[in-house]
């Protein structure tokens, strides 16, 4: 959550921070700020605006010059926004800037103490209790100065740091907040995404936890909080700027959803192996030996990255024979949990960087289990904590809701329970039918895009729906529980998600014309007990929306999904209710890339 960019070199720096604040405001959207100087200017200049990055672009004067600065788009956790709460914070004396993402939890302590001290606070966030640190140290140095302002705070944080009288230089720190470094030609850059940094260059340094680097336009250097100088190889990103751009579509919830069966592809290039009829998953650093020494699988994510390991859950309780479950990492990592040595944990993220999941993988490593990644970026940090994993290939996802992401996150799923099962007791013969079913997954998503116009004039029906109801059994359940979570994310509406067999057992009590039910409708061995549901629900006069692979006769519409075999379908099934949460909430009239409330990475608890 929030986005920071940074640049030294000898480019007018104004631009390009915008610019790079325009392609992070997905982070975080509610204030905005920039900070500029150069070795020619004397101080720092500071514009700061409640709103988008384009509220704060209108701000910026035509004489905003500098070669040297920091920018933040703000998620608010301390204090609501507000020009005064926007970052960057800046010292009384104006000598000291400070963007910050995370949390630090000791702040108020540490404000009770300053204000003691005699230090007038201007916001009411916890950031500024950094920027009165640095700027109070007795220190000689920039860097010695942000290293004895993190000793004394405990939380959560990526920083970058301006100081006037060191205005060659940009500090930046990494606890638990992603901060990148863009290693440029007599040029730097910092940003806490790749998506601010590959316009400009390729190359990139991701500092890890407790990490800190002092950039110049020539130069940078890496080193710890307590000084001790480290090792940084700049890596090559795959991505391009290209890669986040709209591509004509209208939003990036659009394109990203119609980029999912090329994206499918991308995840099963490479990785399938026809001779054994199985999968290449070398990243995984498992051996055939300790994947049958597993004896559970327990699989950590939050929100979309959840309900991808309930999918996968199943799949490998099916296809590996293992007993798989998935948990919120929120619960887990709080509830003292028995820590198996023959469980393999996954962890799952899109970002890689999502800071319930990531500490719940610290924990666990710390108990000495082994975890594996499935994660969209590359180099990121459960990437580089787990003990191997999947990258799911799905490209930058810009919409705040995941969609492509989700969808090539299942099928990574697939290929590790195909992977784990063929390690066991899977045959040959299922090993191939499962691969089949993989391969016709691109066209088949291609196929359910292709019903696009339909599904916009249900979504006109639905949209003047108060609330709905999503209902699945056993592996329709998931995708009931992600196509609510959609919905209400993009579009506003209430809706609520229940195990189709639970009917009965309470949620009837809601069913009455004005509460539409989406039921989740496979044509396997449960097709008659879900239609037994559908019948519970019209003998009461509840209005009814299937997805299935045949109409359904006691539906009042029924968009029909291609057949894969059964263990895939769910991969297939929530793809067009994305379309149906994308389309309510155009009718709506919603902010659909940027939902109120929401940032696209979690990286705070």
């Amino acid at each position: 959550m929030c986005g920071i960019v940074g640049y030294i070199g000898k480019r007018d720096v104004a631009p390009l921070l915008l610019e790079g604040l325009q392609r992070l405001e997905y982070r975080g959207y509610d204030s905005a700020g920039i900070v500029v100087t150069s070795p020619k200017t004397a101080g720092l200049k500071m514009v700061k605006a409640k709103g988008r990055v384009r509220d704060l672009e209108a701000k910026v004067p035509a004489r905003f010059k500098g070669t040297t600065g920091i920018a933040h788009t703000r998620w608010a956790t301390h204090g609501a926004p507000s020009d005064v709460n926007a970052h960057p914070h800046m010292s009384a004396d104006q000598k000291v800037a400070v963007v910050h993402n995370g949390i630090i939890d000791n702040a108020s302590d540490l404000r009770r103490k300053l204000e003691a001290d005699g230090v007038e606070f201007l916001s009411e966030t916890d950031t500024e209790v950094l920027v009165h640190l640095i700027a109070r140290s007795q220190a000689e140095t920039l860097e010695e100065k942000v290293r004895q302002a993190l000793r004394v705070v405990e939380g959560t944080y990526g920083i970058a740091v301006m100081h006037a009288d060191f205005s060659d230089r940009i500090v930046v720190a990494r606890n638990g907040s992603p901060v990148v470094l863009g290693i440029g030609e007599k040029e730097m850059f910092v940003a806490s995404d790749i998506a601010a940094l590959v316009a400009h260059t390729r190359q990139i340094v991701t500092l890890d936890d407790g990490e800190m680097a002092t950039l110049k336009a020539d130069d940078f250097r890496t080193y710890t909080t307590e000084g001790t100088r480290t090792t940084a190889e700049p890596t090559t990103v795959e991505w391009e700027a290209a890669s986040y751009d709209m591509g004509g579509h209208d939003t990036y919830m659009h394109k990203e959803i119609h980029e999912q069966a090329d994206a499918v592809d991308r995840v099963l290039r490479g990785r399938i192996d026809d001779r054994f009829s199985t999968v290449h998953l070398g990243g995984l650093n498992l051996d055939a030996r300790e994947a049958r020494k597993i004896r559970r699988v327990k699989i950590l994510g939050c929100g979309t990255s959840y309900h991808a390991g309930m999918i996968g859950a199943q799949m490998i309780e099916e296809l590996a024979r293992i007993p798989a479950d998935a948990e919120p990492a929120s619960e887990f990592r709080y509830r003292n949990a028995v820590v198996d040595p023959d469980t393999l944990y996954v962890a799952v993220s899109q970002s890689g960087e999502t800071y319930d999941v990531l500490a719940a993988v610290q924990e666990l490593k710390r108990k000495g289990a082994r975890v594996l990644g499935v994660v969209n970026v590359v180099g990121s940090a459960i990437a580089r904590e787990a003990d191997g994993g999947i990258y799911v290939h799905a490209g930058p996802e810009v919409c705040v809701v995941s969609t492509k992401c989700f969808t090539n996150t299942t099928v990574a799923f697939a290929l590790l329970a195909l992977h784990l099962g063929r390690t066991r007791d899977l045959s040959v013969r299922d090993g191939k039918r499962i691969i089949e079913g993989l391969r016709k997954l691109p066209a088949q998503i291609s196929e359910i895009l292709d019903q696009e116009e339909e599904i916009k004039k249900l979504a006109e029906q639905y949209a003047e729906a108060r609330s709905m109801l999503f209902i699945g059994r056993v592996r329709g359940y998931p995708v009931a529980r992600e196509a609510s979570l959609k919905l209400k994310e993009v579009s506003y509406i209430h809706a609520e998600a229940y195990p189709a067999s639970e009917l009965k057992h309470g949620p009837l009590a809601l069913i009455e014309p004005a509460l539409p039910t989406v039921a989740i409708v496979p044509d396997d061995d449960l097709l008659e007990k879900n239609r037994a549901a559908l019948e519970e629900i019209k003998a009461r006069s509840g209005k009814i929306l299937a997805v299935a692979h045949q109409v359904q006769e006691k539906a009042d519409e029924t968009i029909v999904v291609p057949k894969n075999e059964d263990e895939l379908d769910p991969i297939l099934m929530g793809i067009p209710l994305q379309l149906l949460s994308y389309h309510t909430a155009k009718v709506l009239g919603r902010d659909i890339d940027k939902p109120r409330n929401l940032a696209k990475s979690v990286t705070v608890e």
